[in-house]
């Protein structure tokens, strides 16, 4: 491997891991990819098993990282939707779901970066503006962001197991613009381009501009033009 940056990108293959995968590749960084179905971008895939608990999940992709492997950040923009109130039919099964996808996720991947990161390193997960408040039509949604925020907070604090130096931070998106986003509703100037996401990630990962660690940062798009608030 050559000694150029290195990322890992969990959720590679969903529409904002794709935008980035192709983005940090064109930025010179070495980028791997967590998923289902392999980026054929990427440099190298570790592919998750359907079936497999939260340990069994976590072992997995351990187990994938190439040997002798440090990383200078971890992307972990893996996630779903689901909607629902305590009285839907589906209100455990979507919730669990929204738990495994946003929150599953998201604790393997601080796990990853405890063992992997290097030191200065920056660990990023997502979760959700919407989720700062209470979330009555999709509550699965809300609880599982809302633990991101948490587990952003802890992990970021000074005994959170971090690496020497190292950054946790969220992003908040109100929505991406996504072409799943589009099949099901009508885009407006709210919705935030991927591409503003790559360039925020990017000037978090490569200068000394990102936001405190365990920040929660809301982007706010408005106009076309895509600002950070910091919680």
């Amino acid at each position: 491997m050559s000694a150029s940056r290195s990322i890992l990108i969990y959720g590679g293959k969903g529409a904002l891991g794709s935008h980035l995968v192709q983005f940090f590749k064109n930025k010179g960084f070495h980028v791997g990819s967590i998923d289902f179905v392999a980026n054929e971008g990427a440099d190298y895939n570790i592919l998750l098993q359907n079936n497999l608990n939260l340990e069994e999940q976590g072992e997995c992709v351990k187990n994938g990282i190439p040997e002798g492997v440090k990383l200078d950040a971890i992307l972990c923009v893996a996630g779903g939707w689901a909607g629902g109130s305590a009285a839907s039919k589906e209100f455990l099964k979507n919730s669990s779901l929204m738990i495994q996808q946003s929150l599953w996720t998201s604790l393997i991947a601080s796990n990853l970066a405890a063992k992997f990161l290097k030191e200065e390193g920056t660990l990023v997960l997502t979760g959700a503006q919407p989720a700062l408040k209470a979330t009555p039509g999709m509550i699965g949604y809300g609880i599982a962001k809302a633990a991101v925020h948490h587990l952003t907070k802890s992990v970021g604090a000074e005994k959170g197991g971090l690496p020497k130096g190292s950054k946790a931070l969220a992003i908040l998106p109100v929505t991406l613009d996504t072409p799943m986003n589009r099949k099901f509703m009508t885009p407006d100037e709210t919705w935030t381009p991927l591409e503003d996401v790559a360039n925020i990630l990017h000037n978090w990962i490569t200068t000394p501009d990102a936001p405190p660690t365990g920040s929660l940062v809301q982007l706010i798009t408005k106009g076309g033009k895509t600002e950070t608030v910091v919680e």
